[in-house]
């Protein structure tokens, strides 16, 4: 991509209303735009960077069987009736309307009911199970205060995922191999390391379940944990009973504040129960469905990346997530030497290597700042200097060393650096 074609310009101050590091970030870097409290547009590359996070969860969720789909957000008042999630006072965060017609619909908080209820043209017998099928979906939640930029937003990016299986013993083998996937995903985006799995209450889904709280000072839970055990309890269901269920005393964990990346429940037979959803066992009986969910926030962990990885120039994308590999910075004079710059961005691009050309007319400290606030690991200067050596000025935005490459080992040298 040519700088020179992005509509999206740098700003050197955020909004005066956006009070949080990663809106501001990326709103100045031209990431995101800001339409209102809690909803932003993904802007190009914005897009490229959340297009990289759900192609990494993708291929997670496909190593562990899961089938790709995708559902509507509108939703039927009646379906969600059955479960009484429906209700204001059960789910606080809906956001409802009418049809034409008077018919009163939802737009999609979750997905559990929708799916379930359409399992049931697919589900009749135990040769029909197990079914593990996700998807990547806007979501639109009523958000009391939405302050945390794109961490908390009243419409987001999730990934929600849905097991369906014959009995608890099957249902908890895919599970856990969700536990893994999950940490998985979070290892490749760099944030493995403060990342736990933390036993917290359900809320409006089940009683109980497993959320995946990533260390930050920008997030708004408190959790505490142990990292020599890697346990770790959210604040709310923080008693005698759950600490002797996981062996530990109060006296061996921390407090630290922390934002939920994921979540995942389980529902057991109950919501399919009450929903209809049974199968011919091989008994020849009638039993309900065994449901788990399981989510991630892709644009929360987008958010989340940001807090983590920036300082006061702007961001530090890790390689896997960045919208591009290289930032070739162009600084040519001559003609001569933007022909020769030129060749260097269609070189790259041949060799498949992700490039964001800065071929603008711009002084060199407008160009670097901008290079630094948009955050691309690798940066990559093309100057009548470097040139003289044939060769290009190689800096990495996380380290800040810098070198000389000659530009017969650059390839090579990206190659093995991405």
């Amino acid at each position: 991509m040519k700088q020179s074609l992005l509509f999206t310009k740098t700003l050197k101050n955020a909004p005066a209303d956006e009070v949080s590091k990663n809106a501001q970030l990326l709103i100045r870097a031209g990431y995101v735009y800001k339409e209102m409290a809690g909803v932003y547009a993904y802007l190009p590359l914005g897009l490229r960077v959340v297009e990289k996070i759900k192609q990494i969860v993708r291929e997670e969720m496909n190593a562990i069987g899961g089938l790709e789909l995708i559902m509507t957000s509108l939703q039927r008042k009646e379906v969600w009736e059955t479960t009484n999630r429906w209700s204001d006072e059960m789910v606080d965060v809906w956001f409802k309307s009418q049809l034409k017609n008077g018919t009163e619909v939802g737009f999609g908080w979750s997905h559990e009911e929708q799916i379930t209820e359409m399992m049931k043209n697919y589900i009749v017998s135990y040769k029909n199970l197990p079914v593990y099928v996700y998807q990547f979906q806007t979501k639109l939640r009523n958000e009391l205060r939405a302050k945390s930029g794109i961490m908390r937003g009243r419409e987001f990016v999730m990934k929600d995922m849905y097991s369906y299986a014959t009995d608890e013993a099957t249902h908890q083998a895919f599970y856990d191999k969700t536990i893994e996937a999950y940490m998985n995903v979070f290892r490749r985006v760099g944030i493995a390391e403060d990342t736990f799995v933390t036993f917290a209450s359900g809320g409006a889904f089940t009683q109980f379940s497993h959320e995946f709280q990533t260390i930050t000072d920008a997030g708004e839970d408190s959790i505490y944990i142990n990292r020599d055990k890697h346990i770790a309890i959210n604040t709310e269901v923080l008693n005698d009973e759950t600490l002797k269920t996981l062996g530990v005393t109060r006296e061996e964990l921390q407090e630290v504040k922390t934002a939920e990346v994921g979540n995942i429940f389980n529902f057991g037979r109950t919501k399919c129960e009450e929903m209809g959803l049974r199968f011919a066992d091989s008994e020849g009986g009638n039993t309900a469905v065994w449901l788990g969910s399981y989510g991630i926030g892709i644009t929360r962990l987008m958010g989340v990346l940001v807090e983590k990885f920036s300082d006061d120039k702007g961001i530090k994308w890790p390689m896997a997530v960045s919208p591009f590999h290289v930032h070739l910075v162009s600084l040519a004079k001559t003609d001569e030497e933007k022909m020769k710059a030129d060749a260097l961005y269609t070189q790259l691009q041949q060799a498949g290597i992700e490039v964001l050309y800065d071929d603008r007319d711009a002084r060199a400290g407008e160009k670097f700042a901008d290079s630094d606030l948009i955050g691309i690991p690798l940066r990559l200067v093309v100057s009548s200097k470097t040139l003289e050596q044939n060769a290009v000025e190689w800096k990495e935005r996380v380290s800040e060393e810098s070198s000389m490459v000659t530009l017969d080992s650059l390839i090579e040298k990206i190659q093995q650096y991405a």
